[in-house]
């Protein structure tokens, strides 16, 4: 399967997933993992979305199980890099969109600028 877009941005929920929509402005696949990974699951969205060729960013909740998932991804795709949401907010979901830009542009992901305020 061939891809539009070279970047990939994987997150736990649909919630975080629509926050990114809103501030980002480029193509970027964004994947909803639902929590943890199987080996099964993960071999899937591995293949599926050619994972080992194209910028991987993880972007997870900076809770338990977000922290559990980033160690997880961290393995499996060592050359991906990591976004992080302030503790204060610990949610993707509940970070506010001019903080997630900020935190999106460092990682050279175009935002819309109307957030960058």
């Amino acid at each position: 399967m061939t891809h539009d877009t070279e970047k990939v941005i994987i997150v736990e929920g649909l919630t975080d997933k629509k926050q990114i929509k809103k501030v980002i402005a480029e193509d970027a696949d964004i994947i909803c993992t639902n929590g943890t990974l199987g080996v099964e699951k993960f071999d899937e969205l591995l293949e599926e979305y050619d994972l080992d060729n194209r910028d991987v960013y993880i972007l997870v909740d900076e809770d338990s199980p977000g922290i559990k998932l980033r160690h997880q991804l961290s393995r499996e795709l060592p050359h991906a890099e990591h976004i992080y949401v302030s503790s204060e907010y610990r949610e993707v979901a509940t970070t506010p969109e001019n903080i997630l830009a900020a935190e999106l542009v460092g990682k050279r992901i175009a935002v819309n600028p109307i957030f960058l305020i």
